[in-house]
């Protein structure tokens, strides 16, 4: 049940108001229809949620979540994007702090004031729940399609049931970004944060650059 409330889109966490970049690629033109934004965000599961996952599944093991977040700011080129990360964290750890108090999740809160990358305290989150590394890394993965996906309702005016069918059959590939982030994970204690995948995106980073300049916007990011 623990995971089913860290994955719930109603747990206040903040992701309501960050598109995942979908915004930038709407107004672009990349994504215009529901096969368009499952090819984004099958793109960007395969790229950045592999990241954010492995992240996840390595702080969800007990790997100091220092090291890690300082991991999750090498591999975010983009600063608007290192921004938002560290929003999210910020909100994400209000929200655990209610629901899972944990001195570890205390000390990475005072280490990092203006908030921790939302990956990495996503696997503190899931640890202290007693979830398990993979749970994490489901979580984060479920996390880097259900922005886009929910953005897209109000950015497109999409039909809400061909959203969710997205999501759906983005579902095995999100299992297998997990399994392969949980692989990741495990080498840690004989590889080092160097067991962490470094896949870019460099698209989302450039326009989550421009996007952040933008006057008027719906999303944060």
């Amino acid at each position: 049940m623990s995971l089913l409330i860290l994955g719930d889109g109603r747990f206040p966490s903040g992701g309501h108001a960050h598109s995942g970049g979908a915004e930038a690629a709407v107004a672009a033109g990349r994504v215009r229809d529901a096969a368009t934004l499952e090819d984004f965000c099958r793109g960007r599961l395969a790229t950045t949620g592999l990241v954010a996952a492995s992240l996840a599944a390595a702080a969800a093991a007990g790997h100091d979540p220092l090291v890690l977040d300082d991991a999750a700011d090498a591999r975010t080129p983009s600063p608007a994007l290192r921004r938002a990360a560290r929003r999210l964290g910020r909100q994400l750890t209000r929200a655990v702090r209610a629901v899972w108090p944990s001195p570890e999740l205390e000390h990475l809160a005072a280490a990092r004031p203006a908030g921790a990358h939302q990956p990495v305290v996503l696997g503190v989150a899931a640890r202290t729940a007693g979830l398990t590394p993979r749970n994490a890394a489901q979580a984060a993965a479920y996390d880097s399609v259900s922005a886009p996906v929910t953005a897209a309702v109000r950015l497109l005016g999409l039909d809400p049931f061909q959203a969710a069918a997205v999501a759906a059959r983005l579902a095995g590939d999100m299992e297998d970004v997990a399994a392969e982030a949980a692989r990741h994970a495990a080498r840690l204690p004989v590889d080092g944060v160097d067991a962490l995948p470094a896949a870019s995106a460099p698209l989302l980073d450039i326009t989550a650059e421009q996007h952040a300049a933008w006057p008027v916007r719906l999303f944060a990011s």
